[in-house]
């Protein structure tokens, strides 16, 4: 199979859909690997290091369409990307379109069939192609939170894990997911005082039986969210309804009640966000503030860190690249479930019921095998 690699162009997004490694292993299968002219700098990966591991260097993205019929990337496609997919591509990267009705329907206009790291399962029910970029932004959200609350960036002058005779800061981590467990231990690890909230009793018992008294665990309902709100000095949004738009859990009229200075870093923002006044920022310009409030809205946080974080990412999504290419889209979706659940737009319908509830449109059963 012909695969393309296009340099990412959403603003300040580093990583690459391929490192040379996972174009070594495309290369031994027997496929032709396309990437676009400087598509690996932001990871310091030169087009020779591509070229020495089997690749072909090509001058522009219209070049990388024109030639592959597999596309794997990192980021949703941009419009200038939009208008060069075809009916004949397969597109393989994070699509977040529950947030973006817009682009879904701009996509299903082309005809191609995309396939969502973010929707693709495991056996257990997890998101094995999001995890571990769940596991960079919840990282990197303790980071930012802490950067946020400094004085400088408007936040209230707090350090996260405070000095003798200072209270450390109040974290607040809004679900337990992927994104919530790190950020809890990156938090913890900076001694800051911790508290998790969950509509999920299994799971508050799983996260106080792996940090221990250390963190307090809270189970969700509209009055402990309330409370907690107002206590926080940061808070961490990681509500996550796959493939879907986030909830609004955290409210307009909530901020009110918030300290001032208090932070707000919104990870769901790739799914519309789970805080009511949440809006989409980048690297450049990432924060706003509403009320007093700090707002940390970077829809692509591990775009910051894209060595570790393109290198996590091409771990999980290697062995899903081989089997597309190796047994072809219609055989790898056909046997693999977990794949095909990945499957949100195909030959101009939606198919994954999140995507479509979100845009007010219809989900459609489609046997991809017997699709002409």
């Amino acid at each position: 199979m012909r695969i393309g690699v296009p340099k990412e162009i959403k603003p300040n997004e580093y990583r690459v859909g391929l490192t040379p490694g996972s174009v070594r292993e495309l290369h031994a299968h027997g496929h032709v690997v396309l990437i676009e002219q400087g598509a690996g700098a932001g990871i310091n990966a030169g087009d020779e290091l591509y070229r020495q591991a089997g690749a072909s260097i090509v001058g522009t993205a219209a070049e990388v369409f024109a030639g592959a019929e597999l596309i794997v990337k990192v980021k949703e496609p941009q419009p200038v990307e939009v208008a060069m997919l075809e009916a004949r591509h397969v597109l393989f990267t994070y699509l977040h379109l529950a947030a973006d009705p817009t682009l879904t329907r701009a996509l299903a206009a082309t005809g191609v069939t995309g396939i969502a790291y973010e929707t693709v399962t495991a056996a257990d029910g997890s998101l094995p192609l999001l995890a571990p970029m769940s596991e960079v932004a919840g990282r990197l959200a303790i980071q930012a939170g802490a950067r946020c609350l400094e004085r400088e960036m408007g936040g209230a002058g707090v350090l996260l894990g405070g000095v003798p005779g200072v209270a450390a800061a109040d974290v607040l981590v809004i679900g337990g997911g992927v994104v919530g467990t790190n950020a809890i231990q990156m938090a913890l690890g900076l001694q800051a005082r911790v508290t998790v909230i969950d509509k999920s009793l299994p799971r508050l018992r799983a996260l106080e039986a792996q940090f221990g008294g250390q963190l307090n665990t809270l189970y969700a309902t509209r009055e402990s969210l309330e409370q907690s709100i107002r206590a926080a000095d940061l808070v961490i949004g990681a509500v996550l309804v796959p493939g879907a738009a986030a909830p609004k859990l955290v409210t307009r009229d909530m901020l009110p009640q918030m300290k001032p200075g208090s932070v707000i870093v919104d990870v769901a923002i790739d799914q519309g966000g789970c805080v009511e006044t949440s809006r989409p920022t980048t690297h450049a310009n990432p924060t706003f503030i509403i009320d007093g409030v700090v707002h940390y809205c970077v829809a692509n946080m591990p775009g910051a860190v894209p060595r570790t974080s393109a290198q996590a990412l091409n771990n999980a999504t290697l062995p899903f690249v081989l089997k597309l290419a190796d047994l072809g889209y219609r055989t790898g979706l056909t046997q693999d479930l977990h794949l095909r659940r990945g499957l949100n737009v195909f030959r101009g319908q939606i198919t994954h019921a999140g995507v479509a509830e979100a845009a007010g449109e219809a989900c459609a059963e489609i046997e991809v095998e017997r699709a002409a």
